[in-house]
């Protein structure tokens, strides 16, 4: 069965290019203009891949790829946008985004990146974890509940964390003590390596680190490894 891929942007022009780009190395494409029209889609048949567009009428993309990877089986997601601010890229992919395109684009490189994220969350998805193992972990004094995407201190209240901050922090409790570099966390948290101007986990880790450490300066749970990355270096006792 053709891998089918799902072009979300308002330009006519555009959906039209990728449908009948892509179509020609065999996916199945289906074009919508808008959030609404993409949910309806993606409530009919699930796609492989999402391209999607930021500058939306009446919505931001933004949301809607935090949207996509809540779900329980999220598609690839590849950002193509006229927005190239480093801080857009950033914030996309911290929200869950595969790959991040800016036009215009060059197409060969577009189908590229198209196969090589569906090769990954295809191939190197990990094997789901036991039941039992994908619930709800305790650490220094806190509980994360995997399943109702929530953190809470030891007193019960709840610590909003951003998509990005919780999926790093998941990831952290599955894989307590082991130094993990920012390609390992890039592949555990989303399938995708970091790139070599990725700083993307470095800003996502300052953040969780001011909701979780007591001194976020000196930080006694997610240590820096020098030459490495990071490392969480709290006792997790799964529930």
């Amino acid at each position: 069965m053709a891998d089918r891929v799902l072009v979300v942007d308002d330009e006519e022009e555009i959906r039209d290019l990728l449908a009948n780009y892509l179509s020609g190395f065999g996916f199945d494409v289906a074009t919508v203009a808008d959030g609404g029209s993409m949910r309806a889609e993606v409530a009919r048949e699930r796609p492989d891949i999402v391209l999607l567009d930021l500058g939306l009428p009446g919505e931001d993309g933004l949301s809607l790829a935090r949207e996509l990877r809540a779900q329980p089986r999220p598609p690839g997601i590849i950002i193509v946008t006229g927005r190239g601010q480093p801080v857009d890229r950033i914030v996309g992919l911290e929200l869950g985004a595969d790959d991040y395109v800016a036009k215009p684009f060059d197409l060969r490189e577009l189908a590229a990146r198209v196969r090589s994220v569906l090769r990954r969350t295809k191939v190197d998805s990990p094997p789901p974890e036991p039941a039992a193992a994908r619930d709800r972990y305790d650490f220094a004094g806190w509980r994360i509940d995997l399943s109702s995407r929530s953190l809470m201190r030891s007193d019960g209240a709840a610590v909003p964390l951003t998509t990005g901050e919780f999926d790093l922090l998941s990831t952290f409790v599955r894989n307590p003590n082991r130094a993990l570099s920012r390609d390992q966390l890039m592949a555990l948290m989303h399938h995708r390596e970091a790139g070599p101007f990725d700083r993307a986990i470095d800003v996502q880790v300052g953040r969780l680190r001011r909701k979780i450490e007591r001194d976020p300066a000196e930080p006694e749970l997610i240590k820096s490894v020098r030459g490495v990355g990071y490392l969480f270096a709290a006792r997790v006792s799964p529930e």
